[in-house]
């Protein structure tokens, strides 16, 4: 898990995961550490099961409202209006290629808050 190894080195705040089905917030979960990891899901089913998950903040998000190119800085602004993320906030995002797609997780992206492209 590149996503936890960079977390626990680097100073990051909060990691990210855009999950269809939960799975990829359970492995992160499975690692211990301070930092919070936000599931963030269009499913309900999801949401509920990564509320049993250690270290995880299961979190209502759509990616099919937004355009591609616009899905992380939604799910950034998303967190910010719950005051989870402040402007400067080193986070880590993973997602995968095909947006809505179950098992397809395959990037992992470290953003600076307020300057996410």
């Amino acid at each position: 898990m590149s996503a936890m190894y960079a977390a626990n080195h680097l100073d990051i705040k909060a990691i990210v995961a855009l999950t269809e089905s939960g799975s990829t917030p359970l492995l992160m979960s499975r690692i211990n550490t301070a930092i919070p990891i936000f599931g963030l899901s269009r499913h309900e089913t999801s949401l509920g099961k990564m509320t049993l998950y250690r270290n995880v903040h299961p979190l209502f998000f759509d990616v099919t409202e937004y355009a591609p190119e616009a899905i992380k800085r939604a799910a950034i602004q998303t967190l910010e209006k719950q005051a989870l993320l402040e402007i400067g906030d080193l986070v880590i995002i993973t997602k995968g290629d095909h947006d809505g797609v179950v098992g397809v997780t395959n990037s992992m992206k470290i953003v600076e808050v307020g300057h996410v492209a």
